[in-house]
C-alpha cells in the first residue's frame, strides 16, 4: 500500500500482544490501515521488535516517513519497557519525532473522551484504570498471566486447559477440546512454559469458549473469570459504582452480553463496549491536529 509522503500525517499505533493495529492519519481523514503481529516489550527486545517492523511494517508503507509517530502498546507500562519499543522505531523511522505509550491511555482517551470514567482492557490479556477526564488518576496494577489478567482471553484459556488436564470438563466437551486442537499434556506444556508469549497461546482457546458458552461449565468459567476481573480490578477505585465503566478489547466485545449481565450483579454502570479502540484514538488525535492548525 503506497502512502502520500505529507509531512503533516502522522502514524498511530494501537498495540496488543497478538496483533499491532497502524493508522496513517490527517487532521482529517483516515489515509491507511496496517496490520502487523503484536508487539509487547514485556516478551520482546529491542531487536526483535525491529524485525517486526522491517518484515511487516516498512514493506507496506514503501518508503513513507511520518512526522510523528504515537504508539500505544500493551506492556509499555514501565520506562525501560518504552525504550524498546521507542529503540526500535527510531531505528525504522529514524527522521520521525516517536511517542511511546501505555495501552491504558489508548483505552482512557478513546473510551471516555474528556469524562470521568473507568477504561477496562479485556483482550489477550486485562488492565484497567481511573481516568479524571484529562490523566489516568489511579490503575489497579496488571499482573499478568502467570498471577492475573483475570477476565482476559489468556484468563479465560488457562481455566479451560488447567480443568481439561485436571479431568474436569465433561467428556463430551473435553473429547470435542482434544479433537479440535490436537492436545496432549506434553503439547500443551511446552506452549505454556517454552514459548515466548504463553498469554497469546492460552488465549486462542478463547474462541472455543465463545463458541461453548451455553454450556453450563463453560458458563461458568466465564462468570467466574468476569466476577475475578471486577472484584480484582474494578471495584477496587473509589466510587467505581458512580462513573461509567467501558470495556475494549475482543474478549469484552464477543462476551458484551454475559459482561453486561455480570456487571449489572456488581452496581455497574457499564458505557461502550468496542473491539478496538483504534477510532477513538483517531478521533482524538485528529482533534490535536486541527487545534495546532486553529
Amino acid at each position: 500500500m503506497c502512502c502520500p509522503n505529507f509531512t503533516s500525517m502522522i502514524l498511530l499505533a494501537d498495540s496488543g500482544s497478538t496483533k499491532t493495529d497502524w493508522r496513517v492519519i490527517d487532521a482529517n481523514s483516515d489515509q491507511a490501515q496496517l496490520l502487523t503481529t503484536g508487539i509487547n516489550p514485556h516478551y520482546l527486545d529491542a531487536g526483535q521488535i525491529y524485525a517486526i517492523l522491517k518484515n511487516e511494517l516498512l514493506p507496506n508503507l514503501q518508503g513513507f516517513t511520518p512526522a510523528v509517530i504515537y504508539y500505544y502498546g500493551a506492556g509499555c507500562s514501565s520506562l525501560e519497557r518504552s525504550k524498546r519499543v521507542e529503540e526500535a522505531l527510531h531505528s525504522a523511522f529514524p527522521a520521525s519525532l516517536v511517542q511511546v505509550e501505555h495501552d491504558l491511555l489508548a483505552a482512557a482517551r478513546a473510551l471516555c473522551g474528556h469524562q470521568r470514567g473507568i477504561a477496562c482492557i479485556l483482550g489477550t490479556g486485562s488492565n484497567s484504570c481511573l481516568y479524571d477526564g484529562k490523566n489516568i488518576v489511579d490503575s489497579v496494577p496488571s499482573l499478568g498471566f502467570l498471577m492475573g489478567d483475570e477476565g482476559s482471553g489468556a484468563y479465560l484459556g488457562k481455566m479451560l486447559i488447567r480443568a481439561y488436564l485436571y479431568r474436569e470438563l465433561p467428556d463430551e466437551l473435553a473429547q470435542s477440546l482434544k479433537n479440535r486442537y490436537n492436545l496432549t499434556k506434553d503439547g500443551i506444556m511446552e506452549a505454556v512454559y517454552g514459548s515466548a508469549m504463553p498469554g497469546t497461546y492460552l488465549a486462542t482457546f478463547a474462541k472455543f469458549i465463545f463458541e461453548k458458552r451455553k454450556n453450563p461449565a463453560i458458563r461458568a468459567m466465564i462468570y467466574e473469570s468476569f466476577s475475578d476481573f471486577f472484584e480484582s480490578q474494578v471495584c477496587k477505585y473509589d466510587g467505581f459504582d458512580d462513573v461509567p465503566v467501558h470495556f475494549t478489547g475482543s474478549v469484552a466485545y464477543h462476551f458484551a452480553e454475559e459482561l453486561r449481565r455480570i456487571a449489572k450483579k456488581y452496581g455497574l454502570q457499564v458505557g461502550s463496549i468496542v473491539q478496538s479502540p483504534t477510532e477513538g484514538l483517531i478521533k482524538y488525535h485528529q482533534e490535536l491536529l486541527n487545534q495546532e492548525k486553529a
